[in-house]
C-alpha cells in the first residue's frame, strides 16, 4: 500500500517517534510511506516527501517533527475538502494517518465521513484528548515545567518572595495540576474551576508565613476577569500568549499580600526537547497500531492508549469534546494544598 502521514497542530516531543513508527512497521507489509509536509497544508498543496529507513532511524530521540506542521484547516478554505481528496487519489494514496490533537484529528473525522481512509494517532501537551488516557508529549511538557518549577523555588526561597509559574493548558488543566502535584506548589489555577481568589491569599499568606516563599502553578487557560477580545486561528481558538495570566496573579497577589511577587512563563520551552522514555514508547506504539489499522480495514479510528493496550478508538469519541481535570483528580490536588 501506499500510506500517507501528516502531523498536525502544534508540536511536542513524541512525534518523530511516531513517525518513525509508522514507518518501521510499514515495511513489514513492504508498504511505501509518503510524508505530507505542514500538517494539513500537506494535502491541500501537495506537500509531500518519500519516508524510508534512513529518513527515520535516528530521530527516536529528536523534539519536533521532522514532515513540520502548522493549524491549517481544510474545512477553513474555499474548496479545501475537495482539494484534499483530489490530491490524495492523484498521489496514489491508499490510506492517510493523520497525528495531531483535537484539531487534527476532527479534520480526519470529516474527511472519513466523506470517504477518505483515514486513520488517526492522537497527540497533545495538553492531554486533554478524550478517548485515550495519555497523548505523547504530555510527559516531556510536565517533566520540562517540573523542573522549571524547582528552580524557581531556589529563587523564590532566597528572596523570600511568592512566585506564579504559568504553563500551557487551554480547556483543560492537566500541565498544570501534574506540574503542581508532582513539583510542590503551593497553589495550583487550572480552566476547570473558578479561581478564589480570597482562598488562594489566605493560604499563600499561611505558607509564607511557614516558610519564607510560596509557588503557585497557573495554566493559561485559566478563567479570569481579562480582556475577551483576542485574535483567533483557522480553528476559531483564541491565541492565549498576550493574556498575561501569570503576571495578573502575580500582581494580585502583591496588592492583597504586600509581598514581594514576581511571575514566570514557561511557554514554547515545554514543547520542544529530546522526548521522555513514556513519550517515545506512547509515539512509536501509536506509529506501528496505526499502520496495522489500515491493515485491517480499522479506517475513522485512532490508536489510543487505554490501560496498558493500544487499542483501535472511533475518532469521534477524540474531538469535539475535551478531556477535562475530573472532581476526582482536584480532590487529589487538594490533599496536597496544606
Amino acid at each position: 500500500m501506499r500510506i500517507g502521514v501528516l502531523t498536525g497542530g502544534g508540536d511536542c516531543p513524541g512525534l518523530n517517534p511516531a513517525i518513525r513508527g509508522v514507518v518501521f512497521r510499514a515495511m513489514d507489509y513492504n508498504d511505501e510511506v509518503i510524508g505530507f509536509e505542514e500538517g494539513w497544508k500537506g494535502p491541500l498543496e501537495s506537500i509531500t516527501r518519500p519516508l524510508d529507513l534512513n529518513s527515520v532511524d535516528e530521530i527516536i530521540d529528536r523534539g519536533g517533527t521532522i514532515l513540520f506542521t502548522s493549524r491549517t484547516n481544510p474545512f477553513a478554505i474555499k474548496d479545501g475538502p475537495e482539494r484534499v481528496i483530489e490530491n490524495l487519489k492523484r498521489l496514489g494514496i491508499d490510506a492517510l494517518i493523520a497525528i495531531g490533537g483535537d484539531d487534527t484529528l476532527g479534520v480526519a473525522a470529516k474527511l472519513y465521513k466523506l470517504g477518505v481512509k483515514v486513520v488517526g494517532v492522537p497527540k497533545t501537551m495538553d492531554n486533554d484528548l478524550s478517548g485515550t488516557d495519555y497523548t505523547f508529549g504530555f510527559d516531556t511538557s510536565v517533566t520540562v515545567a517540573i523542573d522549571a518549577l524547582s528552580r524557581l523555588r531556589d529563587t523564590a526561597r532566597s528572596h523570600k518572595r511568592i512566585i506564579v509559574l504559568e504553563v500551557m493548558g487551554r480547556h483543560a488543566g492537566w500541565v498544570a495540576l501534574f506540574t503542581g502535584i508532582a513539583g510542590g506548589a503551593d497553589w495550583v489555577l487550572i480552566p476547570e474551576e473558578k479561581p478564589d481568589f480570597d482562598a488562594m491569599c489566605a493560604h499563600l499568606r499561611k505558607d509564607f508565613k511557614r516558610k519564607g516563599y510560596a509557588l503557585v502553578v497557573v495554566s493559561e487557560g485559566t478563567e479570569l476577569p481579562l480582556d475577551a477580545e483576542s485574535e483567533v486561528d483557522q480553528f476559531g481558538h483564541k491565541l492565549l500568549q498576550k493574556r498575561g495570566v501569570g503576571d495578573f496573579v502575580a500582581r494580585l497577589i502583591k496588592e492583597k499580600l504586600n509581598i514581594p511577587t514576581r511571575s514566570a512563563v514557561i511557554g514554547h520551552i515545554q514543547r520542544g526537547g529530546a522526548p521522555t522514555l513514556f513519550d517515545r514508547m506512547l509515539g512509536s506504539r501509536t506509529g506501528v497500531k496505526a499502520v496495522d489499522m489500515i491493515h485491517n480495514g480499522e479506517f475513522g479510528k485512532m490508536a489510543a492508549l487505554v490501560g496498558n493496550r493500544i487499542d483501535a478508538v472511533p475518532l469521534e469519541e477524540a474531538t469535539g469534546k475535551p478531556k477535562v481535570v475530573s472532581e476526582e483528580w482536584l480532590d487529589l490536588l487538594k490533599v496536597f494544598l496544606k
